[in-house]
């Protein structure tokens, strides 16, 4: 495979000739052969009226193919292999070609007129599609999910309207408000987008937010609801690690809305903004009392295409790093949702999604409602209702027997507080 342990590779290429346009990933990048026989091998089972989408290497590892609009071949490679692993890498080509939309737009990348100048545009994805790739951000797992991350801020409700209030003033019905890369607040709107956009657009201003400016004024194109006409995506800083945005069209300027509209709306709320911020990775308020041996949960919610997540970290108690609890989720996630779970939606075809569904899935009628799975590290339980969905790891010190109990009872415990 030549990649390191644990590396992913994407690469892309014109669907009709295969020519690259970009690799992205692996700091040892596959040779030009090397390429051009996974686009070959492609193109031959095409031919032969076979779509190949993926496949295991002798080696271990795993390749994934994707065509976007007979224009755009995405390949993901991967060190690892198995079921979850062409989960993952499923769901990066599918974030991948939307955040190439979200930049570009849809026009650009199936009118091809010119590929060396598609490729010099293209280099202006690369920060969003190596967030991706990197999958560093701690507790951000919407672009796995395809949930929007979450934050449950303390004062919820005038946050909402100060919002509201100020996406009103900026001709805008499209706001939202974002702490620490979690949306605390957003109008109806807002989440009337598709989940892939809203997790999308969050990666972008956390992309931005990271570079130091204050305040931005950026066209976006939506995947799937304006994939072809522009909007301009307006976001200001109002304290490090807090961030409003709007969606709006010619007005009002970026410097008008920074001088009469900002300043109006946020500097009566600097406290509350202090309290979101200090609430940190946790994501719950203080009135949400998790118990000890809960390591770290996924919550889902299914209507509305939310999430929020966290890890405990207790220092008189022996726990895992930080880090490998959020991968440690990460797994389970991926483990549950393509065994039992019904994986929550997608960009994928209905008809894709069922090609790749687990065995469990195809094999039986009923839709199971739970799941735990025990290792060394950890014992984690999953649990699903109509309305929600809870991955949970705990300590290994916990009995088996009692998982159950402890995640109903997280569970209830978050949604008397919070109403989540």
């Amino acid at each position: 495979m030549m990649l390191q342990d644990g590396s992913t590779q994407l690469l892309c290429l014109t669907a009709s000739s295969g020519v690259p346009l970009f690799t992205r990933g692996a700091s040892r990048q596959l040779p030009f052969s090397v390429i051009g026989s996974l686009n070959g091998v492609h193109m031959f089972g095409g031919g032969q009226g076979a779509v190949l989408s993926s496949c295991e290497t002798e080696a271990g590892g795993s390749v994934v193919w994707r065509v976007f609009r007979d224009s755009v071949m995405l390949i993901a490679v991967s060190r690892g292999g198995g079921e979850e692993q062409q989960v993952r890498l499923r769901r990066l080509l599918e974030n991948a070609w939307s955040c190439m939309v979200l930049v570009l737009g849809q026009d650009e990348l199936v009118q091809v007129k010119n590929v060396e100048r598609l490729k010099k545009e293209l280099r202006s994805c690369f920060f969003l599609i190596d967030q991706l790739l990197e999958e560093k951000l701690e507790g951000i797992l919407g672009s796995l999910t395809h949930c929007a991350d979450s934050l449950l801020p303390p004062n919820a409700s005038i946050l909402q309207e100060t919002v509201d209030g100020f996406a009103r003033a900026a001709d805008s019905e499209f706001g939202c408000l974002i702490v620490h890369g979690r949306i605390a607040s957003a109008t109806e709107k807002w989440w009337r987008l598709a989940p892939q956009e809203v997790i999308l657009l969050s990666a972008f201003i956390r992309s931005v937010s990271s570079s130091g400016s204050v305040s931005c004024d950026h066209p976006v194109f939506l995947p799937q609801g304006s994939p072809t006409v522009a909007h301009r995506l307006l976001r200001f800083q109002l304290l490090p690690g807090v961030d409003v945005c709007v969606l709006c069209g010619p007005t009002p300027s970026l410097h008008g809305a920074e001088a009469g509209l900002v300043g109006s709306f946020w500097s009566p709320l600097a406290e509350t903004l202090r309290e979101c911020v200090a609430l940190g990775e946790r994501c719950l308020p203080d009135s949400v009392a998790l118990r000890p041996d809960v390591l770290a949960l996924l919550l889902i919610n299914r209507e509305t295409r939310r999430s929020i997540s966290c890890v405990q970290m207790f220092p008189h108690h022996h726990t895992l790093p930080k880090a490998r609890c959020w991968e440690l989720l990460r797994s389970f996630y991926i483990f549950c949702t393509s065994r039992y779970f019904s994986q929550e939606e997608t960009a994928c075809d209905p008809s894709e999604e069922q090609a790749h569904a687990g065995d469990f899935l195809q094999g039986f009628t009923h839709q199971p409602q739970q799941c735990y799975l025990v290792t060394e590290e950890c014992k984690s339980f999953g649990l699903q209702t109509p309305q929600h969905q809870l991955f949970l790891l705990s300590s290994p010190a916990v009995p088996t027997f009692t998982l159950q109990a402890l995640a109903t009872q997280t569970l209830t415990d978050i949604l008397a507080a919070t109403g989540f």
